[in-house]
């Protein structure tokens, strides 16, 4: 669906250029919900932005369900912004209208038939939940509630991609995973291309397919949710992933460094989690073992296990080889 081919971003500051976004590559396939991760400063909004072109690259080519939409002229770009939706961090509701004006509103802009904008508002307020606040101003709601407007407000025009600009970072914890169950109930019905930036990686285990992390402007990490969070290859993929997990890494190093043995990581997923391996194969290969760290959480709606173990005594190369067989991930640490 997007397609960024050695695609940069350079601003002018004064005499001098800076970078905001260096050459990468990027794919995000036909409804999936694609997740950009960074730190504040990193290119996540540009690259973003780059995609219905409020943003110009300064070179490479951005293509739109195989259109390059740099070469557009305005007419089509016009065309091509009504099938981009965005939802922005805070919230960007007009005051003066009511929740059901500031749906329309991008439908009275593109010419929509009164008879039209009305059904398609009443449609899509029920879509996100606001069926009894119809006729209330962006003042009288809460947070939530103004970014559901905000939802309803980019499906108006009935886009094909859905770019989701920090939607949750101004919202409590409970209000966040209820406006990411919404996002993804959309992926899940309307099938449509979500593109989503943030800075948490709670986020993006939630509800993201697939994941690209940006450090400083450079593409350092892409792939799977669950390939980038249970495995981390960058130094910052990695602390993001110790964030998330409140985990501090100097400290578990340290403690890794004084337990005896042989310190292995084990990934479990899918149903894998659950099974009771480790006693199983404590008994059969003479293996004692000691939990270092774990946990067992789920990436979208898959289950997913992980645990930091230091074994002795025992077989222990019998003990990787049946962790191997039953399909667990094996990462020895020491």
């Amino acid at each position: 669906m997007i397609e960024f081919q050695q695609v940069h971003k350079r601003y002018r500051v004064g005499p001098n250029e800076v970078p905001a976004l260096h050459p990468l590559d990027l794919r995000i396939e036909t409804g999936e919900v694609f997740g950009i991760i960074g730190h504040s400063g990193a290119g996540k909004s540009t690259l973003l932005r780059l995609i219905n072109l409020l943003e110009r690259p300064s070179g490479g080519r951005v293509l739109i369900d195989g259109e390059d939409v740099t070469a557009l002229d305005d007419e089509r770009l016009r065309a091509l912004r009504r099938q981009i939706g965005m939802i922005f961090q805070h919230f960007n509701l007009l005051s003066s209208r009511t929740v059901a004006g500031n749906i329309a509103f991008p439908l009275e802009l593109a010419g929509t038939p009164r008879a039209t904008i009305a059904a398609r508002v009443a449609e899509l307020i029920e879509r996100v939940g606001l069926g009894d606040q119809a006729n209330k101003y962006p003042a009288q709601l809460s947070g939530g509630q103004k970014q559901r407007v905000g939802v309803a407000r980019a499906l108006a025009s009935g886009p094909k991609v859905l770019l989701c600009d920090e939607a949750t970072s101004a919202l409590d914890p409970e209000t966040t995973r209820s406006v990411l169950d919404l996002i993804a109930g959309i992926n899940r019905d309307l099938g449509l291309s979500i593109v989503l930036i943030t800075h948490e990686m709670d986020v993006i285990r939630r509800i993201c397919d697939r994941v690209a992390v940006l450090d400083a402007g450079h593409l350092v990490e892409s792939g799977t949710v669950a390939d980038v969070f249970l495995h981390p290859q960058h130094p910052t993929t990695r602390r993001f992933v110790f964030e998330a997990e409140h985990v501090d890494e100097t400290e578990q190093s340290h403690d890794f460094a004084s337990a005896p043995g042989r310190i292995l990581r084990l990934t479990f997923r899918g149903n894998a989690t659950f099974a009771p391996l480790l006693g199983r194969i404590a008994r059969e290969t003479g293996v004692d073992y000691s939990i270092l760290s774990g946990r067992i959480d789920r990436i979208k709606d898959v289950p997913y296990g992980q645990l930091t173990l230091a074994l002795v005594d025992g077989d222990l190369d019998a003990a990787r080889a049946r962790l191997l067989a039953a399909g667990v991930d094996v990462e020895e640490l020491r």
